[in-house]
């Protein structure tokens, strides 16, 4: 499996995967490769990779937060997607590894994620009192500090994600 960049020939693919992925996701709208095109139209798609076999298995997502309203260098995970059929074979972590090191290599601050925190654990993330996200239960909203201080405050994502809140 090839962990590399989003090619433009790879959107079709990349809007695919996240429909298959999110299709009978109780908590999903199914717009989540909607979300990934928006993201991408606006500017505000930093790193997007996909997982490659002998096609696209799954795809990472990762765009600017404001904590504050303020640009701070942090960014929010998501969404990532991974075809069903190549689950539970070490997809999303490659992925998940492989953005975190484009971000800390470009010197990020940090990144958050809404998910499961037993999974998104393994990679560091926890929840941090004072940083908060309105778009759902506390205990799913974690955090990664890249840099030396954690920042506090009020974590708003790009406003195309209102496509799947």
């Amino acid at each position: 499996m090839l962990i590399r960049d989003e090619s433009a020939a790879d959107r079709v693919s990349v809007r695919d995967v996240h429909s298959a992925a999110f299709r009978d996701h109780p908590f999903s709208k199914g717009r989540e490769g909607e979300l990934v095109d928006a993201l991408r139209e606006a500017g505000a798609l930093t790193i997007s990779l996909v997982a490659e076999a002998e096609f696209i298995v799954g795809h990472i997502a990762i765009s600017p937060v404001t904590i504050d309203g303020v640009a701070l260098g942090w960014f929010g995970l998501g969404p990532i997607a991974v075809l069903s059929e190549h689950r539970r074979q070490g997809v999303a972590a490659a992925l998940i590894d492989a953005g975190l090191a484009r971000l800390r290599a470009a010197g990020a601050a940090g990144c958050v994620v809404f998910g499961e925190p037993k999974y998104y654990g393994r990679f560091g993330f926890r929840s941090h009192a004072g940083l908060r996200f309105a778009g759902g239960p506390p205990e799913l909203f974690m955090a990664l500090p890249l840099a030396s201080t954690m920042t506090l405050g009020a974590v708003d994502y790009h406003p195309a994600f209102a496509l799947v809140g």
